[in-house]
């Protein structure tokens, strides 16, 4: 019954932060900026001004699926972000630039993301196959089950929690330049930027608050001794 109540709590933030960003999101992605800029053009004046001629700026029809791919040196946009002049678009653009610059600067929960990334896909393919297993076989005991579920569960918590000093400083990073480059104006726009990288940081949060309860939840029976049959 707990685990059940875990579950139904964990997606019910999850489900609430992710409605949060796409309201905040279509809000700030209406009209036009001041500047008249696009998000790829402010992509592209943000790299050049951090002395960053290495990434390819691009996009996809992905929406809200905008990435920094550190491997690639690439950044990828949303048509909407790629082609717009919103706050939204440009909010969306200047954050996925900050993880540019961090990776120029080797910023170091960045460099701890990058090099946990192997280790927490290996961790997501556990904490989903494994209780399935575990059922249908019988062959695993509660115990050993409960230790390898609360390993699991314990790289992909400290994952999301390196992940939340990596996208708070992206964010921080896109208000400073927007307003500093005057790609925004004070008032509305910068306003519209930052709810909507505020409102994107919570989907963070609330990642980290739902590994944090179940390594948690399988964590206490080893602490205890006891198991949950």
């Amino acid at each position: 019954m707990t685990l059940l109540l875990i579950f139904i709590a964990t997606m019910a933030i999850s489900l609430l932060a992710a409605a949060r960003v796409r309201s905040t999101y279509n809000r700030y992605n209406q009209g036009r900026v001041l500047s008249g800029i696009t998000g790829a053009e402010a992509a592209a004046q943000i790299l050049r001004a951090a002395g960053i001629r290495d990434v390819q700026i691009t996009h996809h029809e992905e929406m809200l699926g905008d990435h920094y791919d550190p491997l690639r040196k690439r950044l990828v946009l949303s048509s909407a972000n790629y082609f717009n002049s919103t706050p939204a678009a440009l909010g969306v653009a200047a954050h996925e630039c900050g993880h540019a610059i961090q990776h120029q600067q080797a910023y170091k929960p960045l460099m701890w993301r990058m090099a946990a990334v192997g280790a927490t896909t290996y961790a997501n393919q556990l904490v989903m196959w494994l209780p399935l297993l575990g059922v249908a076989t019988g062959f695993i005991q509660p115990m050993v089950g409960a230790t390898i579920l609360a390993v699991a569960w314990g790289i992909i918590m400290l994952f999301n929690l390196v992940t939340l000093p990596v996208e708070f400083d992206a964010s921080r990073r896109a208000k400073e330049v927007l307003a500093g480059m005057g790609m925004i104006a004070p008032g509305p726009e910068a306003v519209g930027v930052r709810k909507v990288l505020d409102a994107a940081a919570l989907t963070y949060v609330a990642a980290f608050v739902t590994s944090l309860a179940y390594f948690l939840w399988y964590l206490l029976p080893l602490l205890t001794g006891r198991s949950r049959d």
